[in-house]
């Protein structure tokens, strides 16, 4: 068995490049920045901080959810796999590239009413139904009429209170 999965969080460095097909599909393509700190050995030699640079692919509707709400700067999280191909360019040359294609983006900014926190993504249109209430209701978790006591059992004999979730 093997896994293909990458994790990236970093600031997209170009507004996406969005493409639509004449079946109505979409892709979106940028560059994403990720970079690690900077640090100093024990024996004083620095070592400086590191930037890669990663093209980003995003299909359908990630992609057009990427041309409303991406912008050079954001601060993202995008999990995906990666893929390398290759072409021949104008002068005849083979040339390589590794792209991440992106199954899942989550925007990591504040919000541009000052709300804070993040904006979770996906290529499924929003539910358009109901007022704002109502859609927020049904996204926040159920909580049961009646709490976890004290009795209640929890793994390795340790109270349900204690649990640090």
């Amino acid at each position: 068995m093997s896994i293909n999965k990458v994790i990236l969080v970093g600031h997209v460095g170009k507004d996406p490049d969005v493409r639509y097909f004449d079946n109505g599909g979409a892709v979106a393509n940028f560059s994403l920045a990720t970079t690690e700190r900077g640090y100093e050995l024990a024996n004083g030699t620095k070592v400086p901080e590191k930037t890669e640079w990663h093209n980003i692919v995003l299909w359908r509707g990630l992609a057009e959810t990427a041309e409303k709400y991406v912008k050079k700067g954001s601060k993202i999280y995008i999990e995906g796999k990666i893929r390398s191909r290759s072409y021949d360019d104008a002068n005849g040359n083979k040339r390589y590239v590794t792209e991440i294609y992106g199954d899942t983006m989550e925007m990591l900014d504040r919000r541009p009413d000052g709300a804070g926190g993040s904006r979770p993504l996906s290529p499924e249109p929003p539910d358009s139904g109901g007022t704002q209430a109502q859609r927020e209701q049904k996204t926040r978790p159920s909580q049961s009429p009646n709490p976890p006591s004290d009795t209640d059992s929890a793994s390795d004999g340790e109270k349900a209170d204690d649990l640090p979730f």
